[in-house]
């Protein structure tokens, strides 16, 4: 019963229960400074830059570029490898950029050509717009959204049909107390 319950909710199997695209509306958890969502595809624009300064900074591989704008931004900015690497494609292609595999993954660096535009990027690194606040809020929100999956998770295999049905309210109750602090700023 618990483990069908689970299915049921997208727990089963390592899946991740939101549909795609999570669980936050267009514009993303921190309105636009989310991932990806409204407003925020301008700042995928900024991938181009991000990269140019990152590689001014040392040769990169293309996830290690990925997981260092994540770091940067607290997990606020994380681009997707669908923006990352054709940009990283582009730039080689212009000639600003240039990859030498090594053990099966492209390792890039800066052609002369491209260290002037790379010094540009770097004096006003996209990541420099996400303020410490607005980390601290994201690292915090997605703290909180874990945590509430790990009970539910915790309720749905070891809980009964009656805890569940608690946790269904309680997940309602809050539900409208968000939309409520929604409904008093507007």
């Amino acid at each position: 019963m618990h483990e069908e319950r689970m299915r049921a909710f997208g727990f089963g199997g390592g899946r991740w229960p939101f549909p795609p695209g999570g669980p936050f509306p267009p514009g993303g958890p921190f309105g636009h400074h989310g991932r990806g969502r409204g407003r925020a595809r301008g700042r995928r624009g900024n991938v181009r830059a991000a990269i140019l300064a990152l590689l001014n900074e040392r040769p990169m591989h293309g996830y290690e570029m990925i997981q260092e704008l994540d770091r940067r931004t607290g997990g606020v900015w994380r681009p997707s490898p669908g923006s990352v690497y054709p940009t990283l494609q582009l730039l080689e292609d212009e000639g600003l950029i240039a990859s030498e595999e090594s053990g099966g993954r492209k390792r890039f660096t800066l052609t002369d050509a491209g260290r002037e535009q790379a010094a540009a990027a770097a004096a006003e690194a996209p990541w420099a717009e996400f303020s410490e606040e607005t980390v601290a809020s994201g690292n915090d929100t997605k703290e909180a959204i874990f945590g509430v999956m790990n009970a539910l998770r915790q309720i749905g295999f070891s809980g009964s049909a009656e805890d569940w049905q608690r946790a269904v309210a309680v997940l309602n109750e809050t539900k409208r107390k968000l939309y409520a602090i929604l409904a008093e700023s507007e």
